[in-house]
């Protein structure tokens, strides 16, 4: 289909990006990479008059370290965080994941900033920044605020942002070098939205857990952090009982949509399976 009539613009500067957001309001939506919102155009879900594309902003973009912290700007794409050993050696659950995101010409234009920011419950990021307890840094005509990526997510499409706000940069705490982790997900084919998914990070001493985090995505209106289901795996041994715990923990939180995916049945029982390979590849890779 062909989007509805929208007038473009293309500012240079943050100021001049959230002066544009402040004058058209609830008109107006930023536009990234534009590989989640597009379609979503293209669909009519989404009638913007106004399209705020930030591409070309260049302090929006990059990857730096800050004492503990790594800060990704919001039009880093896909593929520049693959292609950074920071992160590669940091935090390796961001490059396993990139590489499941769609294919490579999706993830030369798709940024970390579109994928977190857009709501959408199939995105990859928004599970794995939950798991990894990332905060988004958000601008608007209220100035600078932090948001827990764990409380951003309100309802499909639906996020923690008010209007006139754009997020500008994620910012993660980096993890022990010795720590386990994984990102299990079902598609139907390359390129497809998840039909589940699961994020897991992980610590392991003495063999027994640590400390855990899951997360999931598309098993719900929004990603979902399983707090609970993490709970259940701290301080065992990754024993069968400790699993089913998580899973059953984590699956009082699911509820997917029948669509062309699965029916409700199957994507709840999928992701289940799905949690039990990701803790598994964590803990071993965190006991290595």
């Amino acid at each position: 289909m062909i989007p509805a009539n929208f007038d473009y613009h293309r500012p240079k500067t943050t100021p001049e990006a959230l002066a544009l957001l402040g004058q058209y309001g609830d008109d107006a939506r930023v536009l990234a990479g534009g590989h989640s919102l597009i379609p979503m155009m293209k669909l009519r879900m989404a009638q913007p008059a106004h399209l705020v594309d930030i591409g070309s902003i260049p302090e929006l973009k990059g990857i730096r370290t800050e004492g503990n912290l790594v800060v990704i700007g919001a039009t880093t794409t896909q593929a520049e965080l693959l292609a950074s050993k920071d992160l590669t050696s940091g935090l390796p659950i961001l490059r396993e994941t990139s590489l499941v995101i769609a294919d490579p010409q999706v993830r030369y234009l798709g940024t970390i900033g579109g994928n977190v920011a857009n709501g959408d419950p199939g995105n990859d990021m928004p599970a794995v920044m939950m798991a990894l307890d990332a905060s988004y840094l958000v601008l608007g005509p209220k100035g600078a605020r932090k948001i827990k990526a764990r409380d951003f997510y309100q309802g499909p499409f639906m996020t923690a942002l008010q209007t006139g706000e754009m997020l500008t940069a994620i910012e993660i705490a980096m993890l022990p070098a010795k720590h386990g982790y994984a990102y299990e997900k079902l598609k139907r084919k390359v390129g497809d939205y998840a039909t589940a998914a699961v994020a897991v990070i992980m610590t392991v001493a003495g063999g027994k857990v640590q400390t855990c985090a899951i997360a999931l995505t598309n098993l719900a209106p929004t990603p979902m952090f399983a707090g609970k289901a993490a709970a259940a795996i701290v301080g065992s041994g990754l024993d069968q009982a400790a699993v089913t715990a998580a899973a059953g923990a984590a699956g009082a939180l699911m509820a997917p949509a029948t669509d062309a995916r699965g029916t409700v049945l199957f994507r709840a029982s999928v992701g289940g399976v799905l949690l039990g390979r990701a803790l598994k590849r964590a803990f071993d890779r965190a006991s290595a």
